[in-house]
């Protein structure tokens, strides 16, 4: 082999390397959970998004009462809309931290939508949820003026699968807002904390009094008539135990609901949302996963 041909595979090799080092060094951050650091690089691509964003679009008369949407390039008609609510244990996280995930939708041929929420200890539930509801019926209202269809889904990542899920669940959220739960598609959550007890001094205090635990499980107010859903769990999550999963579907599956599960055997709490991200460091296929499934539920 000449030197140059030896140049040539050296600097190939180079690429490969770096480009596998960048996936690791992701695949290090979602499992340690270095968040700043971790969607710094997966919103990398913002620079080179072709899309529009509308960014911090008032849904309320409150700072935290914003959203961002993502409209594809040269959207030419009327585009379905889903609107993504990011985890973070209820009380950390911003839409602006989650930008991957807005631009993957918006490339898949979607408007999507991040909003953002108060959050505690500012507030406790039921508060975080009635906004996640303010914000969904806002949508429905006005979506048209950015371009979106009627065909609205809502989509969760941990905590934030739960918020979305309790709308759609406990339809008292929308009908505040003068709004039905049909006026959602379908709902997929990933890594879900949808029934459970709270044990940690931090999540009593955030649901309490132990009185109105019950008010919170996404479980106790499914009565057949919600829209679809979709439940996604990785098999190494240590965060969200998979009972959370399975009591839901259950009592889906009891109330003779619509529901689907899909569990991956790889990646842990994050990797599902990190789909998303141009790393994907858990080779997960929920980005297509999901559009499937909404796309099967369009009207």
């Amino acid at each position: 082999m000449s030197s140059k041909s030896q140049q040539r595979l050296g600097s190939i090799n180079v690429k490969i390397n770096v480009k596998k080092l960048l996936v690791v060094l992701l695949s290090v951050l979602v499992l340690q959970a270095c968040t700043q650091l971790l969607l710094s690089a997966a919103n990398a691509p913002k620079y080179t998004f072709e899309g529009q964003i509308e960014s911090s679009v008032a849904y309320g008369e409150l700072a935290e009462q914003a959203l961002d949407i993502y409209i594809p390039k040269n959207a030419t008609e009327a585009m379905p809309v889903i609107m993504f609510f990011h985890g973070g244990r209820w009380t950390t996280g911003s839409k602006e931290q989650y930008q991957f995930v807005g631009m993957r939708l918006a490339d898949l041929g979607y408007i999507a939508v991040l909003p953002s929420t108060r959050l505690y200890p500012r507030v406790k539930f039921p508060t975080f949820i009635e906004d996640s509801a303010q914000a969904v019926a806002w949508i429905s209202d006005n979506i048209s003026s950015y371009g979106g269809s009627s065909d609205l889904f809502l989509l969760g990542h941990s905590s934030g699968a739960h918020m979305a899920a309790m709308v759609v669940a406990d339809e008292r959220y929308l009908k505040a807002h003068n709004k039905s739960v049909n006026i959602i598609n379908a709902f997929a959550g990933m890594a879900g904390p949808y029934d459970f007890e709270p044990k940690a001094p931090e999540l009593k205090d955030m649901f309490g009094p132990p009185s109105e635990f019950s008010e919170m499980v996404v479980t106790n107010f499914i009565d057949g008539d919600e829209p679809p859903m979709l439940l996604i769990y990785s098999n190494q999550d240590e965060t969200v135990h998979i009972r959370n999963l399975e009591k839901l579907k259950a009592g889906i599956e009891q109330a003779d609901g619509k529901v689907k599960s899909l569990i991956y055997e790889s990646g842990g709490h994050t990797s599902t949302v990190g789909a998303f991200s141009w790393a994907n460091p858990a080779d997960l296929p929920v980005p297509l996963d999901v559009d499937a499934f909404f796309r099967s539920h369009m009207r």
